[in-house]
């Protein structure tokens, strides 16, 4: 690696984000922070470039937004949470004008409630209905409220080109319409996009790290050895469906830790191998959410829309599969699934049973008046 080369481009990150940061204008920052390396790095960076700005030039707001879909990878949702309680105490001593935002899914659109409730198949590559629900919507709201109030906002991302061939696309199609460091998000009107380290590479990111201490305190040791024992990275900071190819992809990944967009977990399996054994009924329960869904008897054979074909898992899957849940809630120490979620589902069963109870009704009526005719 050419370190001369590598200090030239620190430089220049650094350089840029200071300048932005001092624009005239007063638009907050909303980093996407999804508690991965580059999202890590590029909040590292963000804090050292306020501290080196005269207290009284610190005016512009930032707000770390780190989005938990609910299901996360436990192992990995714990470190995340822990970092950012971290950076929250140190953020009075750092004199920094920086929030830590968590958003989640509404209770109606998580998970659980989805699959369960209204007995969405698992997710699968042709439909992907959690990206939207448990990603996207979340932080979209947190971004309308602030635009709402602000007028407009700029929102950093930690990605980079060498990450993929389509992460290199994106970045690009972002520069064709870009005015200078920014470009206009696709789906909000009022944002622009701001990627400070898309140049750096994946061994530049990983030598920065290794090099540095947090501003918040500790060091990234744990960071490195997450990413050791799970043998890949994590789920990025998700904004719009075009990035969702991202989640879910081949390559290993922190993530939910209920993905069937996936063919296999490495990430999950690979943390099971490296000792986090109490994880192995979670993987074993995301492929039994696989099986179900992909067993015709399981399924209904209307659609929603009144179409047949595979439809949603059955009144019966979807009570097996919620006793099963509470059972592997029982069984190991993460929450999983609250009591709220299960009302909700209870709900929506109810809803769904009254409405095979008209269903049935009407199509009676109609063979009765026919065969009277």
């Amino acid at each position: 690696m050419d370190l001369d080369a590598l200090q030239v481009k620190l430089k220049a990150v650094r350089r840029e984000l200071r300048d932005e940061y001092l624009q005239p204008h007063s638009h907050p920052w909303i980093l996407g922070f999804s508690g991965g390396k580059d999202s890590t790095l590029l909040l590292h960076f963000v804090l050292e470039v306020i501290r080196s700005v005269a207290p009284e030039d610190r005016r512009r707001p930032v707000f770390v937004v780190s989005n938990n879909t609910l299901v996360e990878s436990p192992v990995f949702q714990d470190f995340v949470d822990r970092l950012l309680e971290r950076l929250e105490q140190s953020l009075e001593g750092l004199n920094v004008p920086v929030r830590v935002v968590r958003t989640k899914p509404l209770p109606e659109e998580s998970f659980w409630v989805n699959l369960l409730g209204k007995g969405y198949p698992a997710p699968n590559r042709t439909f992907r209905w959690c990206t939207d629900r448990m990603k996207i919507r979340p932080t979209s709201r947190f971004i309308r409220e602030l635009v709402a109030d602000s007028g407009e906002a700029i929102l950093l991302l930690g990605v980079r080109r060498s990450e993929s061939a389509s992460r290199a696309n994106a970045i690009s199609r972002h520069e064709d319409a870009e005015s200078g460091r920014l470009s206009p998000h696709s789906d909000h009107r009022g944002v622009s996009i701001f990627s400070p380290i898309k140049e750096l590479a994946n061994e530049e990111v990983w030598l920065i790290l290794l090099n540095s201490r947090p501003p918040w305190g500790g060091s990234y040791r744990e960071l490195v050895t997450l990413y050791r024992n799970a043998a890949g990275g994590e789920c990025p900071f998700v904004m719009t469906v075009g990035d969702a190819p991202s989640c879910g992809s081949s390559s290993a990944r922190f993530g939910c830790w209920t993905c069937t967009v996936v063919e296999k977990d490495n990430s999950l399996a690979a943390l099971i191998d490296a000792g986090h054994e109490h994880l192995e009924p979670l993987a074993e329960f995301r492929d039994r959410l696989k099986q179900v869904s992909q067993t015709p008897e399981c399924r209904k054979t209307t659609r929603r829309n009144g179409r047949h074909g595979m439809g949603p898992l059955t009144l019966e899957a979807r009570r097996m599969l919620l006793d099963e849940l509470l059972a592997l809630r029982a069984q190991v120490d993460f929450p999983l699934i609250s009591e709220h979620e299960i009302r909700l589902i209870r709900e929506q069963w109810e809803i769904d049973l009254t409405q095979d109870v008209l269903r049935s009704s009407s199509i009676g009526n109609s063979v009765g008046l026919h065969m009277a005719a």
